[in-house]
């Protein structure tokens, strides 16, 4: 049995449409330590994804974005130890900021440089405290993320392209283009998690990406390309905050919990975005 908590302030009942009949879900708000600790109790472990994950917001509003992720998190932490089970849970690639060099691996320099980087690295000082203390847990660094169901809330630069192509405007394109993401389907990443859960692997962070760096201009050349329209992109200031590369080594992730990636990009913009 599944249960999903979740505060709906950005996720979308939608999402789970086709599912409702084999989940149980309750609202809860992962700052409300109280409810959460009455409403958890019999489970074998935790998926926590709760997070607050817009780097421009977090620069606007820090404050919000230390309680929910932190704080939050923490909370998700103490119970977890007080039930003696484990949590696999969101980390993010924004732990190391800007590298000089790609792809990184897990021991590289962690260096955040805009607070929703800060925020994951502290949630992940944290999990090391609480592993300390008994608690089984892991850190899916994940890097981009794409698929159904993202919202622009999100701040993901697919969700931002796609939404122009299919309104016949001109995508954005900040800078020149040659920043590199490696962009990793939603539903690998489900999978990464399902294999961190139910693997020996007790305690760590893990990349979660494919491997492949793929910049911003060669990504939008391509939806533009799969969606047949006759759109040009136009290139604004970069904002701040920003990183420049950004490219898993996985060998480390396939080496603990048996996982890699299986969906390729241009797969999955078609599956996804283009319904190919």
């Amino acid at each position: 049995d599944v249960i999903v908590f979740d505060d709906f302030s950005r996720g979308k009942m939608e999402n789970l449409r086709g599912i409702e009949e084999n989940v149980t879900i309750k609202h809860a708000d992962i700052l409300d330590f109280e409810s959460l600790t009455n409403s958890i109790s019999d489970v074998d472990g935790i998926f926590h994804q709760a997070a607050l994950t817009s780097v421009p917001e977090s620069f606007s509003n820090p404050e919000k974005y230390h309680n929910v992720n932190v704080i939050g998190t923490k909370n998700i932490f103490k119970i977890a130890h007080k039930l003696g089970i484990k949590v696999v849970y969101a980390s993010s690639s924004s732990v190391y900021g800007d590298t000089l060099t790609v792809p990184i691996s897990e021991d590289f320099e962690k260096n955040p440089i805009n607070p929703y980087g800060k925020t994951k690295l502290d949630d992940e000082k944290l999990a090391e405290q609480y592993h300390e203390l008994g608690t089984s847990i892991i850190g899916m660094r994940y890097f981009n993320v794409y698929g159904i169901g993202q919202t622009l809330d999100y701040a993901g630069v697919i969700t931002k392209f796609h939404d122009s192509i299919i309104e016949n405007k001109p995508p954005v394109v900040f800078g020149n283009g040659s920043q590199v993401r490696d962009f990793i389907s939603v539903e690998d990443v489900a999978d990464a998690n399902y294999q961190a859960m139910k693997s020996n692997f007790d305690f760590g962070f893990l990349n979660i990406g494919t491997g492949i760096a793929t910049s911003i201009l060669e990504l939008v050349k391509l939806m533009i390309k799969l969606s047949k329209k006759d759109l040009k992109p136009i290139f604004r200031e970069l904002p701040p905050g920003d990183v420049l590369k950004s490219q898993a080594n996985t060998n480390f992730t396939k080496e603990s919990i048996g996982w890699s990636y299986t969906t390729k990009l241009e797969t999955g913009l078609k599956k996804f975005f283009f319904n190919d």
